[in-house]
């Protein structure tokens, strides 16, 4: 079992009043996702810099973590990504 890390943005807009995911966007670094996030949460209603750790053969996720908030984020969006 390879266990991979990967970095990513996800972004927060809104509509029809909601506040929903919008794109994701790789980042190669922790520090570079937090930067990215912190950079793009002027242009959106929110962001969030996450790190998944995935079996890089299965895609079977290990761990979703979130490293950093911006802006507004969907109070349910840190038990959304352990549970799917």
């Amino acid at each position: 079992m390879a266990l991979k890390t990967t970095f990513l943005v996800q972004t927060f807009v809104i509509k029809r009043k909601r506040l929903v995911p919008g794109d994701r966007e790789l980042a190669p670094t922790e520090s570079g996702a937090l930067k990215k996030a912190e950079a793009m949460a002027g242009r959106m209603p929110g962001t969030a810099a996450i790190k998944v750790v995935a079996d890089d053969e299965t895609g079977e996720l290990e761990s979703a973590t979130i490293l950093g908030r911006f802006g507004e984020i969907p109070d349910d969006f840190a038990e959304s990504l352990q549970g799917g």
